[in-house]
């Protein structure tokens, strides 16, 4: 198992375990703990379910049912990152808590939604962050207790739904002053970025070999690592049909870059001598990552997807029409405000409608955008909701 960073783990008790409302402990579950569930049940959490991963049919529109969505990549996630928690001593409920919530902010179709938003938004001088996005469905959008808005989440979630990914300056986002801008996340939240990773790039290379845009000996070609466990299982289970053996190539892919994740952090823990999470914090670089090998086949297995899968011909038919639906239903929102339902309606005033309209779109999943904008089509001289 190799040494503990127990010393370095978010504790169960302390300023991170805060909630914006006071809240009496559970008699058995860890704040952290009672987070996850919080998201777990939520309906933006349910939404998950019917949103884009990368692609929802075969290719030629055939029936495709075994494709992840946003939902089971999240699942997929949130395994990776308890795994790799637990393996390192570190806080392994909050690092659920964190891998559960960190695509729930992720508007219909993707990245491709998210990216139309943001055109639509930026004539209004806004832009669409899914990471801020998620933090105003749970601490507004999600209405399950009679106390308070939101999900009421502990500032230990909260600061890692918005620095898992990425880094926020203070002078560009003061509205984000309580998250510690000028520190590094808990490795808890550190990680789930490459958990993220782990995740999709094995799983896309199945989905996009089970959809018919890859084909076997091109992945081998194309991602090292790929081939590395695909010959050797190759060996082991000739009768094994390709399908099987592509699946077993993948599954040991995603164990090499997890065992691989988990012996770098602990190398760079002990390498700077990092003994405490305020110490963690204070380190200018993140500490998560892979080996510089590891890291190589990663980006070279990445570099693959864009070419082959992501930006196969398909795929961008699919990504054009995503956008063309959320960037026209959008304009037709902004035109005609009493579209939106009266809940929307009601926070204009306050957000101002080019964000409201951008809230109501972000929320929608890809089969319900859909409904709305064939309904809402000028074709169709129906502009009624």
């Amino acid at each position: 198992m190799g040494m503990s960073l127990a010393s370095i783990a978010v504790p169960i008790e302390g300023e991170l375990t805060s909630r914006a409302h006071a809240e009496p402990p559970h008699p058995y579950r860890t704040p952290f703990a009672r987070d996850a569930a919080r998201v777990l049940h939520a309906r933006a959490f349910r939404r998950l379910a019917g949103k884009t991963q990368v692609f929802t049919q075969a290719l030629g529109g055939r029936p495709g049912d075994h494709f992840r969505s946003r939902l089971t990549h999240t699942l997929e996630v949130a395994q990776i990152s308890r795994t790799v928690a637990l393996a390192l001593g570190l806080n392994a409920e909050l690092a659920e808590a964190l891998a559960l919530v960190h695509d729930i902010g992720h508007p219909p179709f993707g990245h491709a939604g998210e990216k139309a938003l943001d055109r639509a938004l930026a004539p209004h001088g806004l832009g669409f962050d899914h990471n801020l996005h998620a933090l105003r469905i749970v601490t507004w959008f999600e209405e399950r207790y009679p106390a308070f808005r939101g999900l009421n989440l502990t500032l230990g979630v909260r600061e890692g739904i918005i620095k898992h990914s990425r880094d926020y300056s203070s002078a560009a986002h003061p509205e984000l002053a309580e998250y510690f801008l000028d520190l590094r996340p808990p490795l808890e939240a550190q990680l789930i970025d490459l958990a993220d990773e782990i995740a999709y790039l094995t799983a896309d290379i199945e989905d996009g070999l089970d959809s018919g845009i890859l084909e076997t000996n091109s992945v081998r070609s194309g991602v090292p690592l790929f081939r590395l466990f695909y010959d050797d299982a190759c060996t082991k289970y000739p009768a094994a049909t390709s399908r099987v053996l592509a699946g077993e190539a993948a599954r040991r892919m995603l164990n090499a870059l997890v065992t691989d994740l988990i012996a770098e952090i602990r190398r760079r823990i002990e390498s700077d001598g990092i003994a405490s999470l305020y110490a963690l914090r204070a380190v200018p670089h993140r500490i998560a990552a892979f080996s510089p090998a590891m890291e190589a086949g990663r980006a070279q297995t990445k570099k693959f997807l864009y070419d082959e899968l992501y930006n196969s011909p398909g795929l961008k038919t699919a990504r054009a029409h995503a956008a063309h639906v959320v960037e026209s239903l959008f304009a037709r929102f902004i035109a005609n405000p009493e579209l939106l339902p009266e809940d929307h309606r009601e926070q204009i005033p306050t957000e101002g409608l080019a964000r409201t309209v951008a809230d109501y779109i972000a929320g929608m999943t890809d089969s319900f955008i859909e409904q709305v904008w064939s309904r809402t089509s000028p074709r169709t001289g129906n502009l009624s909701s």
